[in-house]
């Protein structure tokens, strides 16, 4: 199983430094496939995402492609909505949180599908820091309950209603990560959830993945990029159908 850990791992990070997501959302279903339950797929991709994330923003940093005051903002709402996940794991079944991944899922398909492809970025400096905070806790709140950093919210937000362009959006969005995915990894070490070996084997192999998925991103053109979002999307959304209605 530590090989196939091991390529869940590099794949995920791949993911997550291309399409500025923590990785849970794609590893998630891998592991449901793999044979873990929703609970523990969740607990494997939290630590994972504390491993891409750091790293990830890192070389997004070094491209000019993260804002980090906005993201600081983002990041504080999001840690403290993060904390609250443990709770909503014992509260809620895995069947509910599958349905749940998936209305976030086909959220971000309708957004991101339906807003203007833009190179620019627009009337986005002056956002209220209190709406931004709001935005963040709710986003880790939510997020961290079904085992994803909250990029797969946030940046439809971003981009639909705050008009970042979608390479800026996906870079704040996994530095968001950061501090929601070690809120997640707080709640649930503390409330006894949280599968170390098998999440840090994860982490450490997805760190290849995202070096390249970041290089990759930084490559191509915006139009290019929010294609391949929206695919990798609609195929995470299929997934997860299929995972849980058949």
């Amino acid at each position: 199983m530590i090989a196939e850990l091991l390529l869940f791992g590099t794949f995920a990070g791949f993911i997550s430094g291309f399409f500025g997501v923590g990785g849970g959302m794609i590893l998630v279903p891998i592991l449901l496939f793999a044979g873990f339950d929703m609970k523990h797929a969740v607990a494997i991709s939290i630590m994972q995402m504390v491993f891409s994330s750091i790293f990830g923003s890192f070389l997004n940093f070094r491209h000019n492609l993260l804002k980090v005051k906005d993201g600081l903002i983002i990041g504080i709402g999001g840690f403290l909505g993060g904390l609250q996940s443990s709770l909503i794991l014992k509260t809620f079944s895995s069947l509910t949180l599958q349905h749940l991944f998936i209305v976030v899922v086909a959220f971000a398909i309708y957004k991101v599908g339906f807003t203007k492809t833009s190179d620019a970025l627009d009337n986005h400096e002056n956002h209220n820091p209190f709406m931004l905070f709001f935005i963040g806790f709710i986003i880790g709140m939510i997020a961290m309950s079904i085992g994803v950093g909250g990029s797969i919210m946030l940046t439809p937000v971003l981009v639909g209603f705050l008009y970042y362009n979608i390479k800026e959006a996906t870079s704040l969005a996994l530095f968001f990560i950061i501090f929601s995915s070690i809120a997640g990894f707080v709640s649930l070490s503390l409330g006894g959830q949280m599968l170390y070996f098998e999440g840090t084997v994860v982490g450490i192999a997805s760190l290849v993945g995202v070096f390249f998925g970041i290089k990759t991103k930084a490559i191509i053109t915006i139009k290019s990029y929010k294609k391949y979002t929206m695919i990798m999307y609609i195929l995470i959304f299929v997934a997860m159908l299929y995972k849980t209605f058949i």
